[in-house]
């Protein structure tokens, strides 16, 4: 692996694993996140300024 195209072939390789490693985590924290502020919702319920229903 002393060449240069082995060294750029490790390169990519690498490049790849620690891309590929960020969106091992981000993508699941991004589902978490979703999960939790839909959780939230409906136990806190919808407000009312975003409900259509009104008090006469």
């Amino acid at each position: 692996m002393g060449t240069a195209v082995g060294r750029y072939a490790l390169l990519l390789v690498m490049m790849t694993f620690f891309a590929m490693l960020a969106l091992d985590i981000t993508v699941p924290a991004l589902v978490l996140s979703v999960m939790a502020m839909s959780n939230w919702l409906v136990q806190e319920g919808v407000p009312s300024s975003l409900g259509g229903s009104r008090t006469a």
